[in-house]
């Protein structure tokens, strides 16, 4: 066994030996994998192993066509075929019209990954899978590639093509432990001997958080028992003259595939169980749990219902396994939050099936630092502290009940809620607040009129457009105060803050106390990688001379590795988290000054405290931070109150705000506003697929400034000029707003993609932000948008439509 290889990749299943192969894919040869076991002895074994295109965004839908086309290229191997039913086909049943929407919409999604579904009907589901009965059904997503595979033999195939390319794989290597150095160098312990490496990798399924806690940490994975049988034999199938469809269903909860002449039927009851969390027996090896059909009886019922043929048949074997899932049910794939040169492939509930591209997706990460693929979907530091198994267990519980019902816009379940508050949290419900959730973050999504108002899930607009109408409106015309918790705020100090800020910021950092600027920090191939608001505050009884860096809440984990990563030996720099100690209260509209002057000592005036300024004061007697800046487009202030005199601040703003007209506005009204003024949101527009040039940031550029972070990669990009462009789009429609990944088209071809879409209140306009080819990137220039299948007029707009010159903000 080596004693030093650059990487060691833990766990034997799908995730691991996908991995494996794809570092060796990427040139890394001198790359190991352990497993405690034989190879494909945990999840990977008893997998129903189904590989469709079907995902909820476009990375997911990538890295599974990835998959396909991999899996496609091993099954023709001649020195080493694998068993692969490549292009069955698959439905996904619908029997609601809101369904049928979010189908064509995953359909227009898909197109511009070159993937095509297709919706069909309900009597064309029936012709394609004769077995089903159309009954309460409307019809379904038909996915011509889908299929499934042998586990074993797709994991042997790819360890050994690693071992080919000169990776090596140890069976029965149990690791016992992982010692991190100085140097952030790795060594594995194993009981037969130790190994140092430069990385490691947890690839460990079900027994992710053993390997997490030797180096301490605690991954949001648990598991679930999951049950399907095989039956016997049927006649329609025998005698079918091909291969049958595979079969999702949203409205039975189950799903079934051919297998041999029989079907696997696989069930997602209400009645679930977790599984391991209170320990995992050392010797469960392909082992299953009990089984346990009572418990999935009503699920049978439905399944009976929509394939009478069940009622027929005998049932040949049962299995009853543990499947993984994280918070949100997608895989955590990429670097452990907090740690250095430490990954984990995890989380993996369809692993099998989507397993070749995520490896592919974290291999790339670990020799090249990025993806081809924006990953924010699926990285590990998209949740932050709230994040633990006890959460975990109940929003997999959740997701196992929905299993094939996709998420509608504006959705939240209830499940892990609340996870993040703050003392106004009560206080807003009881004004009558809708929450949405920010990071595991109870945040205002609107007010609602009336404690009984449920809004309709669709992809169309929906009852909340009157609402927020009226809270963009008393703000544009009065004042409105909003709760943004859970904002990113890291406190930087120490004499070469604002060097270390220029080397990591591509434009012009402000250095000024008192003064507030906004720049974008790039990856090292020069794509955008972050947005930030640094404020200079002078020293003060609150602390010394130091920087306010702030950014989007989702970024806490992320900006924080990523700035500590590229601290230099010896450089005079301390960064702080104060993101969970201090809420921000937004205090927005023409009348916004007079409120802020009537709480706060001292001159707030134009003149005072102009437009990007930053001051340090008493809301009230409530100790605050204000910076004079805005996401809506009026005169605003952001007001960051230590957590325990929030409340005083917030009753001394509302006392004075009677006076003046003040609502409260939420996430929604922000959102309407801040597409007019083209703004832009981080992972939605702001992506590491695309550069600052192509995001439409030169502003924001200095090439000429020295170096920094990405330059010299952006400045080969920008010799080769623009690839994509993000534009603003006006969309003639008022029925619903572009949702992201909405495919854009221009004479039957896919030229754009929409990143994100609301209603600008102000404007009466549909907007939206799409990346398009340079062809159809100027004002004035018309394509269609396949919005939920139907092709709509969209037309490109200058951006920031409301007051381009600024001057609302500015007054």
């Amino acid at each position: 066994m080596k004693s030093r290889t650059k990487v060691v990749v833990i766990g034997g299943g799908i995730a691991g030996c996908s991995t494996l192969y794809h570092l060796t894919r990427e040139g890394w040869t001198d790359v190991v994998l352990v497993e405690r076991n034989e190879l494909t002895s945990g999840t990977t074994w008893h997998s129903a192993a189904q590989v469709t295109n079907f995902g909820m965004n476009q990375t997911m839908v990538g890295l599974k066509r990835h998959s396909i086309n991999l899996y496609k290229e091993l099954a023709e191997d001649p020195d080493y075929p694998i068993n692969y039913h490549h292009g069955d086909g698959g439905i996904r049943l619908a029997n609601t019209p809101e369904q049928i929407q979010g189908y064509h919409h995953f359909a227009s999604m898909a197109r511009g990954m070159d993937v095509h579904f297709e919706v069909i009907g309900a009597e064309e589901c029936a012709r394609r899978h004769p077995l089903i009965s159309t009954d309460n059904l409307l019809g379904g997503l038909w996915d011509p590639l889908d299929g499934d595979i042998d586990p074993a033999q797709l994991c042997q195939a790819l360890a050994r093509r690693a071992r080919k390319a000169g990776a090596e794989v140890y069976r029965n290597t149990p690791v016992s432990g992982l010692t991190q150095h100085k140097d952030d160098t790795w060594t594995v312990h194993t009981e037969h001997g130790d190994i140092d490496c430069d990385i490691v990798v947890n690839a460990c399924g079900y027994r992710v958080n053993e390997v997490g806690a030797m180096m301490g940490v605690h991954h949001p994975v648990a598991s679930m028992e999951h049950q399907y049988f095989l039956t016997e034999e049927i006649a329609a199938i025998r005698d079918a003259g091909h291969r049958m469809p595979l079969l999702r269903c949203p409205i039975s909860d189950y799903y079934c595939r051919q297998e041999k002449n029989g079907l696997l039927v696989g069930f997602y009851e209400q009645d679930c169980k977790t599984w391991g969390m209170d320990g995992i027996d050392p010797n469960f090896v392909n082992a299953l749990c009990p089984d346990d059909l009572d418990r999935v009886t009503d699920v049978l019922e439905g399944a009976f219902a929509r394939m009478p043929a069940l009622m027929e048949v005998g049932i040949h074997t049962v299995v009853n396994g543990p499947i993984t899932y994280t918070i949100d049910g997608a895989p955590l794939v990429g670097p452990i939050p907090g740690k250095r040169n430490a990954f984990c492939i995890i989380g993996l509930r369809a692993g099998l099936g989507e397993g070749g591209g995520h490896g592919w997706l974290l291999a790339q990460q670990i020799v090249h630092g990025e993806a081809c693929y924006d990953t924010w979907c699926l990285d590990p530091r998209r949740f932050t502290g709230h994040a633990n198994v006890e959460m975990t267990a109940l929003k997999a519980i959740e997701d196992y009940q929905n299993e094939f019902r996709f998420h509608f816009p504006h959705e939240h379940r209830p499940a892990g809620r609340p996870a993040k508050t703050t003392p106004l949290t009560p206080i807003l419900a009881a004004e009558g607040a809708e929450f949405t959730v920010v990071n595991g973050w109870e945040r205002v999504d609107y007010i609602k009129p009336a404690p009984d108002f449920h809004p309709t899930l669709s992809f169309n607009f929906d009852e909340t457009f009157d609402v927020v109408a009226a809270e963009v409106k008393n703000l544009q015309d009065n004042v409105g105060l909003a709760e943004v918790n859970g904002f990113n705020r890291l406190e930087i100090t120490g004499d070469d803050r604002h060097a270390f800020l220029d080397r990591m910021m591509c434009g012009a950092v402000t250095k000024r106390n008192g003064r507030v600027g906004l720049g974008y920090l790039l990856n090292h191939h020069g794509m955008v990688k972050a947005e930030a608001t640094i404020a200079n505050l002078p020293a003060s009884d609150r602390g010394p001379a130091r920087v306010w860096y702030g950014s989007a809440a989702a970024g806490e984990y992320h900006d924080m590795d990523w700035l500590q990563a590229h601290l230099r030996d010896g450089e005079d720099v301390q960064i702080r988290s104060l993101t969970n100690d201090q809420t921000i209260l937004v205090l927005a509209g023409p009348r916004s000054r007079d409120v802020l002057s009537a709480c706060a000592r001292g001159d707030w005036s134009r003149e005072a405290f102009p437009w990007l300024s930053v001051r340090e004061c008493f809301v009230g007697f409530a100790p605050a931070t204000v910076l004079n800046i805005s996401f809506s487009g009026e005169l605003a202030y952001e007001i960051h109150i230590p957590n325990a005199s929030l409340y005083a601040a917030y009753l001394a703003l509302r006392k004075v705000g009677e006076d003046h007209g003040m609502t409260l506005f939420g996430a929604r009204a922000i959102e309407s506003m801040r597409m007019e003024k083209g703004f832009l949101h981080w992972k939605a527009d702001l992506l590491t697929e695309f550069d600052p040039f192509e995001t439409g940031l030169d502003r924001f550029v200095k090439l000429n400034k020295g170096d920094f972070v990405g330059r010299d990669a952006l400045m080969k990009r920008n010799e080769s000029g623009l690839q994509k462009k993000l534009v603003s789009l006006k969309v003639d429609t008022t029925e619903a707003p572009a949702h992201g990944g909405a495919s854009l088209m221009l004479q039957g071809r896919v030229v754009g993609t929409i990143t994100s879409g609301g209603w600008g209140h102000r404007m009466g306009m549909n907007l939206a932000y799409g990346f398009v080819d340079l062809e159809v990137s100027n004002p004035g220039s018309k394509m269609l948008l396949d919005l939920c299948g139907e092709l709509v007029d969209a037309e490109v707009i200058a951006p920031s439509p409301y007051d381009p010159d600024l001057s609302r903000v500015r007054s």
